[in-house]
């Protein structure tokens, strides 16, 4: 995002954007990294209802919202996203698996986590960061 799309709207709908996302988070206590891997072991499916819901209710906002709207209440046109899978997308999804199966943290989660007091988590944060300079630093 450059200087000029920051417009006040715009930064207030990314601040409830991250608030609500949070909420959701905490309520669903994806937030306590205990439950996160009791879900991974396979003994409690109570998040997997949690990411399944939320799946279905981003797929139904990019597919509705174009129909629906012109354009996009604070941009000039709806974009696409197209992905690419490659040998760096794999390796990247499998560390994070592995990262995610070990300590039961992912980003999302775990700043939503230092908000409800859990300072554990910085541990985990403090991982993905020199993971993602790691990342930045090879791919310079």
């Amino acid at each position: 995002m450059n200087l000029s799309n920051k417009t006040l709207p715009r930064m207030l709908a990314t601040l409830a954007a991250g608030a609500l996302f949070g909420f959701g988070l905490s309520i669903s206590t994806m937030i306590r990294p205990e439950v996160v891997l009791s879900f991974l072991r396979f003994e409690d499916f109570g998040l997997m209802l949690v990411m399944g819901g939320a799946v279905w209710v981003v797929k139904l906002a990019y597919k509705l919202t174009p129909l629906l709207l012109k354009r996009p209440p604070l941009g000039d046109r709806f974009h696409a996203h197209p992905s690419v899978w490659n040998r760096d997308t794999l390796t990247g999804a499998a560390l994070f698996g592995v990262g995610w199966g070990l300590c039961g943290v992912c980003p999302g989660p775990a700043i939503a986590g230092l908000g409800a007091g859990n300072w554990s988590l910085l541990w985990a944060l403090t991982g993905i960061a020199l993971g993602a300079l790691a990342q930045g630093l090879r791919a310079t």
